[in-house]
């Protein structure tokens, strides 16, 4: 399959699908992109056009396709304790609350293949020291829920973690799984997903002391972005931190919070 062959009109139809289903805006120049993930199920249809493969999704006969698609249309770029100082920030935040003896929950709230949620699981297992805590990773992708789950990665992607904190909380692969490393099974078990759609009504998750919202705003028009912050901002506890990417911005999306530091916000 070529991937040029994606047309104008049926890139538009891709556009519209993966924005009703996950509110994500894919510009002009993601056509390449698109082509190139959804060759492989052209293929597995034995479809000869994108328009074909849209109107199998549309048709409904195949109805876990859309999930499928869904998975390979939103982008997935994660890794361990990315952007170190909001991790030094929750080392305070969870060394504070273990000190009033409050227990701290988490909410990774993108948490694509899980990094984010496992870097934030290592900092409260350090600093929480037996005070209880509770990390929830979301996405709305299933395919990288399954990874997350997993918790087992290439070696190279360990080398923004601590070095004490890859000996404590990672083990190393060897012989097959040389050049892994598999997060440790204590800390695995601390740490649950779920498929959450940030832009439709949530689940009942229960109230979260931080959230974590990072580099995902930036594919969300003005109006989605608002409806989702203001649907995250409603599980998060007065007082507590919502931290969001470096790229991002919450100007002229809600007044509920004032800005700790670039980046991080507390809910008023």
């Amino acid at each position: 399959m070529n991937t040029n062959s994606l047309t104008d009109q049926e890139f538009r139809q891709f556009q519209r699908f993966i924005y009703e289903a996950a509110g994500i805006h894919l510009s002009p120049a993601k056509k390449a992109l698109v082509a190139g993930r959804l060759a492989k199920r052209l293929a597995h249809y034995q479809v000869d056009s994108y328009g074909a493969y849209f109107r199998l999704l549309e048709h409904g006969s195949q109805p876990e396709e859309a999930q499928v698609a869904v998975d390979l249309l939103t982008t997935n770029e994660t890794y361990f304790f990315r952007e170190a100082k909001h991790f030094d920030l929750l080392r305070e935040f969870a060394r504070a609350a273990r000190n009033h003896m409050r227990p701290v929950r988490v909410w990774s709230a993108a948490s694509s293949t899980g990094e984010e949620a496992y870097s934030i699981a290592m900092v409260l297992a350090d600093c929480m020291d037996g005070a209880p805590w509770e990390v929830f990773g979301s996405d709305i992708s299933t395919r990288v829920l399954e990874k997350a789950r997993a918790g087992h990665y290439p070696m190279e992607r360990a080398t923004q973690i601590p070095q004490a904190y890859l000996k404590q909380y990672c083990l190393k692969g060897i012989d097959n799984q040389k050049g892994s490393l598999l997060i440790d099974r204590t800390l695995r078990s601390r740490v649950q997903f779920a498929q959450v759609n940030l832009n439709a009504p949530l689940p009942q998750l229960g109230t979260f002391d931080v959230i974590f919202l990072r580099n995902v705003m930036i594919y969300f028009s003005s109006e989605t972005k608002r409806q989702v912050v203001a649907r995250i901002l409603a599980q998060l506890r007065q007082g507590g931190l919502f931290i969001i990417g470096h790229s991002e911005s919450l100007n002229d999306v809600t007044e509920a919070v004032e800005s700790v530091m670039p980046s991080v916000y507390r809910k008023r």
